[in-house]
């Protein structure tokens, strides 16, 4: 099964970030990482990132018309895009919400998600691991 895994802006730069937030690994290694994970428990990844907010919403409609399921790190579109929660909400597959750090031990405009009461679950703080785990969590969805 095709699983589409989608990554906000900035996250293409993660070699230039901050490390001890974001995590030594550059974006084809955190890419490749998450396609080992998904093959290894059966799905077939489409990871995807843009700093464009309507790349990231036209995405979300082909997910929502394909019936997929969709991994997605808002990144600073998080807090703040109406516009993706809404592409978001007409995704029927399940939707994880994925973050490299953990928002809620970060600057206070990073406490709120205006995505997370559309995702069936939220993981976030164990760096690339964040996805891992949603994948694995993503399996026992589907698996009901």
């Amino acid at each position: 099964m095709k699983i589409l895994v989608i990554n906000g802006p900035n996250l293409s730069r993660l070699d230039i970030r901050d490390s001890s937030i974001y995590g030594d690994l550059n974006y084809a290694e955190l890419k490749s990482m998450i396609g080992i994970a998904a093959t290894q428990h059966g799905f077939e990844a489409d990871v995807r990132q843009s700093d464009d907010e309507a790349t990231i919403i036209g995405w979300l409609h082909e997910a929502a018309d394909n019936n997929l399921p969709v991994i997605i790190n808002p990144a600073a579109f998080t807090h703040y895009s109406y516009a993706i929660r809404d592409a978001a909400e007409l995704v029927k597959k399940p939707l994880i919400e994925v973050h490299l750090s953990n928002p809620l031990s970060r600057e206070e405009f990073r406490h709120t998600s205006v995505i997370s009461g559309v995702a069936n679950g939220t993981i976030g703080g164990f760096g690339p691991n964040s996805y891992v785990l949603a994948i694995i969590a993503m399996a026992n969805l589907l698996s009901k």
